[in-house]
């Protein structure tokens, strides 16, 4: 039995949608020297969203490509693709495909499995709804934003050293951010 969603949301249309991925972005950041953080996106990839009469009954799948990484430096983005982070020959995408919809206090959440490094976990993006609207080519579009939060060492991703003034170089965790902007298919 499938839940029903209460809340009205304007503009919502039943469909299937495809990113628009130069509107979208698939960002992430890193505590780095235990001072600061260093954010960084993958270039290329892609979603579609199917969307239901109930929200609820919505799905997702995505995929970023692991060889599209940008910190904005270039020798880190080549030591990210190695072994020592990504090893993005072996393992060329980040996947992610939901697994169901829910609504917690009046925020949509989205739970689904994540893989990276051959290594698939569940995960849980908190999202929220920019709005819909047609564009002046007469697409229908919607937006949204999505974080969340998972231990990058769950999932194989354990590289690090030591600081000489104590700590580590790496935090465990690490913030994926994304904003979307997506096209409803005709």
């Amino acid at each position: 039995m499938t839940a029903t969603l209460e809340t009205t949301i304007p503009g919502y249309r039943a469909g299937t949608w495809t990113i628009d991925p130069t509107h979208s972005e698939v960002g992430f950041s890193i505590r780095h020297l235990m001072i600061s953080k260093v954010k960084g996106k993958f270039e290329r990839f892609n979603a579609t969203f199917v969307t239901g009469e109930n929200p609820l009954d919505s799905s997702v799948t995505a995929s970023a490509e692991v060889a599209s990484i940008n910190t904005n430096e270039p020798n880190r983005d080549g030591h990210l693709r190695t072994g020592d982070f990504f090893e993005a020959e072996t393992y060329p995408t980040i996947d992610f495909v939901s697994t169901g919809v829910r609504v917690v206090k009046g925020e949509f959440l989205v739970d689904g499995d994540l893989t990276m490094k051959g290594v698939t976990k569940p995960v849980t993006f908190e999202f929220d709804f920019g709005g819909f609207g047609g564009d002046p080519y007469g697409n229908y579009k919607g937006g949204a934003t999505a974080k969340a939060v998972v231990n990058r060492e769950d999932f194989g991703l354990t590289y690090n050293a030591a600081l000489e003034t104590g700590g580590m170089l790496l935090g465990d965790t690490v913030t994926i951010s994304l904003e979307l902007q997506a096209q409803l298919e005709a």
